[in-house]
């Protein structure tokens, strides 16, 4: 009984969607296919998946509805955190009563194996010379909610911060030599450590933050950063 993570799936199943990922580069070629092939090999039923956002191209759930069946029927439990492009993720209490082995966090939390998935989407950070003043808000907005899942899962008897993995779909910062709120509040709860996606292609790995970094260990799971492959996360 393990726990796996991949972020940035792309998929676009709906015959209306119409979002080809090989136009990104050879990493991108037959990656849904890859990825299935990946998960079957290495993910069982007794498993959980996180996947930190960007899952599906499709605009309206309906057209989304094609890519999340398609997660389900994979083997384990899957946990969902919205991404920048999941313009599809709307109403959460519907979102959580649409499976039985896959869970959509928001303001919550999941545990597995004793294990406290905690997060959210997060946002472009203010050491970014793109923040405007729109992005505050939404930057703001994050951080309360990256609270919130947190703060249900310190609620719960036996959690703490070591047994929590933190959960984003942004990188926690923009540039390596800042500090965000977001990896403040890991530092206030005590968490040891954050996967997160959103970057992709050697230009976007070579932003990446991995590694300790103030005591938190970070790692970037795109899927197009992993090849495809889930990767197995060890608290």
């Amino acid at each position: 009984m393990s726990i796996f993570a991949i972020s940035d799936l792309h998929l676009s199943f709906c015959p209306q969607v119409d979002k080809p990922m090989d136009v990104y580069g050879p990493g991108w070629h037959d990656h849904a296919q890859r990825l299935r092939r990946n998960w079957l090999q290495t993910v069982t039923e007794d498993d959980t998946v996180v996947i930190p956002g960007d899952i599906s191209w499709g605009l309206k759930l309906e057209e989304a509805r094609y890519d999340l069946d398609w997660i389900d029927e994979l083997p384990g439990r899957k946990v969902l955190f919205k991404g920048n492009h999941d313009l599809w993720w709307n109403g959460i209490t519907k979102l959580k009563a649409m499976y039985e082995r896959t869970d959509f966090i928001q303001n919550d939390h999941y545990e597995a194996e004793g294990i406290f998935i905690c997060g959210t989407r997060g946002w472009v950070t203010p050491d970014s010379d793109d923040y405007t003043e729109a992005d505050e808000k939404i930057y703001k907005r994050e951080l309360l909610r990256l609270r919130a899942s947190l703060d249900s899962a310190m609620n719960t008897p036996g959690c703490s911060g070591e047994r929590i993995l933190g959960v984003l779909h942004y990188p926690p910062v923009s540039r390596v030599t800042s500090f965000s709120g977001f990896q403040q509040i890991f530092d206030e709860y005590g968490v040891k450590k954050v996967i997160y996606g959103h970057l992709h292609g050697a230009e976007g790995f070579g932003k990446a933050i991995e590694g300790d970094w103030h005591g938190v260990e970070y790692r970037l799971v795109s899927a197009d950063r992993l090849g495809c492959m889930p990767v197995r996360i060890e608290l």
